[in-house]
């Protein structure tokens, strides 16, 4: 036996030749419930047992007639005693078909040693090794790799490439071969390839249990001006500026810091163009809700001015929370072209609540409060009153009658001759008695006629000049001088007219 040799059992030789047939059709039913074919492919998982170990491999059953190898140096502790036995159970990852032979690895992430060969072996199969990182040198890293120098590139280090040694220096960090040239003396490695398989694996599983509407706690990994974005997990997701708070005036730097862990709601999830959007405004109550109990209309508030546009001043009442005064509300009485001739940003005011528009998210203030309205006494029809012009439309002439309230005589209700030009015969400020013809007091409109108030003034003269010609046909004792007298009456109305 040579010294490279390690003694088999022969019991466990008879019992795996006696077992072969047991094996094959185990494996090959193994197989088919997998939906594995034998050809392996490389850095496929499998999982087999020890059937012997002679000189420096360990060879172990694939089903059927078919062995692989593993080099036994794997399986060496450091007191180079192997710590693997005929009969055991190991999991190992394909490399590949080498001079006929399935040559295998147990090596896994984190745990089995590496040499050169084991280098090859991952670069073959696909999978990762570990490297401490030693310096920084033109270019990348310098990794040792159980003791094998290998390069990194900056752009390989991490998700977005680091040219700052200092934080990777000293520390041990999986990677993938890229490249293996000359016999090892060209590797390669990417610890970003690492990290990109990593992600996409909790991707897929966020896919899985995130839901828009949901509430999660996260830290915050970066400010910027247009929002800030969190840790979903493995990936980030932003909350943009517009959603971080109910004061449209705070910046995200003012509300949020790096590290800090806050409660955001999902928005939105696009998967397909990597965009999660989140809310922390989401998850706290509006404060519009109850704008309108605490601000009622007509009462008085105080606010600092926060900025000025053309047409009025904006007033901050509560974080969030902005009030507006119309220019034609700043000015007290006095005409104005612009706010900022009465105020200023930053300037504290105090005003009066005009309107709560909850829904539109809108408060209306003024610098004076609204004036009471007056009661309007509406007069009765029928009755003559006194009114003065107030302005002359083709359709009538507006009467002023008392303080806040107009009447309207129609054309046909003036009693003037077809097209008077009303404007040069009773313009505004003129008197006029007029006659109260309708009463609309739901509207508060009232409809005159100055033609009526002529029409009754002809009666009672023409009633008055009935009964002095009577009395005066009486006491001289005849009727005819009667008619006579109308006659003249009437001739001196029409004079007058």
């Amino acid at each position: 036996m040579s010294e490279n040799e390690i003694e088999t059992n022969p019991a466990v030789d008879e019992d795996r030749s006696g077992d072969a047939a047991g094996q094959e059709e185990s494996f090959a039913s193994l197989l088919e419930k997998s939906g594995r074919s034998e050809r392996l492919a490389p850095g496929q998982k499998v999982k087999a047992k020890v059937v012997s170990i002679s000189g420096d491999l360990v060879y172990i059953d694939l089903g059927g007639k078919s062995e692989g190898t593993v080099n036994l140096n794997e399986f060496v502790n450091g007191d180079g005693i192997p710590s693997v036995k005929v009969g055991d159970e190991i999991e190992a990852f394909f490399v590949n078909v080498q001079d006929g032979v399935r040559r295998l690895t147990t090596m896994v992430r984190g745990y089995s040693p590496v040499s050169l060969t084991a280098i090859r072996d991952a670069f073959d199969a696909g999978l990762p090794v570990n490297g401490e990182v030693k310096r920084e040198v033109k270019g990348g890293f310098e990794v040792s790799v159980g003791g094998v120098r290998c390069f990194c590139p900056f752009s390989q280090i991490d998700l977005k490439g680091g040219r700052e040694g200092g934080i990777y220096l000293g520390r041990t960090f999986p990677f993938k071969v890229l490249e293996y040239e000359e016999n090892g003396k060209n590797v390669i490695l990417s610890r970003r390839a690492i990290l990109e398989e990593e992600k996409q694996a909790r991707v897929a599983q966020l896919r899985e249990t995130l839901q828009a509407g949901m509430d999660l706690n996260v830290p915050v990994t970066s400010i910027q001006k247009f929002g800030a974005f969190v840790d979903l997990g493995g990936i980030d997701g932003l909350i943009p500026a517009s959603e971080i708070s109910w004061d449209r005036s705070a910046r995200p730097g003012d509300v949020l810091a790096p590290g800090q862990t806050i409660t955001a709601r999902i928005l939105s999830l696009d998967w397909e163009s990597n965009r999660l959007t989140l809310s922390i405004k989401a998850t706290q109550p509006d404060p519009w809700a109850a704008m309108a109990e605490k601000y009622p209309v007509d009462s008085r508030v105080s606010g600092t001015i926060t900025r000025l546009a053309a047409f009025g001043a904006f007033v901050m009442l509560d974080p969030g929370i902005e009030g507006l005064i119309h220019i034609s509300n700043l000015g007290a009485g006095r005409r104005i072209n612009h706010p900022k001739e009465v105020v200023e940003a930053g300037q504290l005011v105090e005003a009066y609540v005009l309107a709560v528009d909850v829904a539109g998210r809108k408060i209306s203030l003024s610098i004076q409060p609204r004036p009471k309205p007056q009661k309007i006494v509406l007069p009765e029809s029928g009755i003559v009153i006194s009114g003065v012009v107030e302005k002359v439309m083709p359709y009538g002439v507006f009467l002023k009658i008392s303080e806040g309230l107009t009447g309207l005589i129609p054309n046909a209700e003036m009693g003037t001759p077809a097209g008077t030009d009303h404007r040069k015969m009773f313009p505004a400020g003129t008197e006029i008695q007029v006659m109260v013809t309708d009463v609309d007091a739901t509207s508060n409109k009232v409809r005159l006629s100055r033609k009526a108030v002529l029409d009754k003034e002809t009666q009672s003269e023409y009633h008055e000049y009935v009964e002095s010609a009577r009395q005066t046909d009486t006491a001289s004792g005849g009727l005819g001088s009667l008619g006579d007298i109308l006659r003249a009456k009437l001739e001196e109305k029409k004079t007058a007219e």
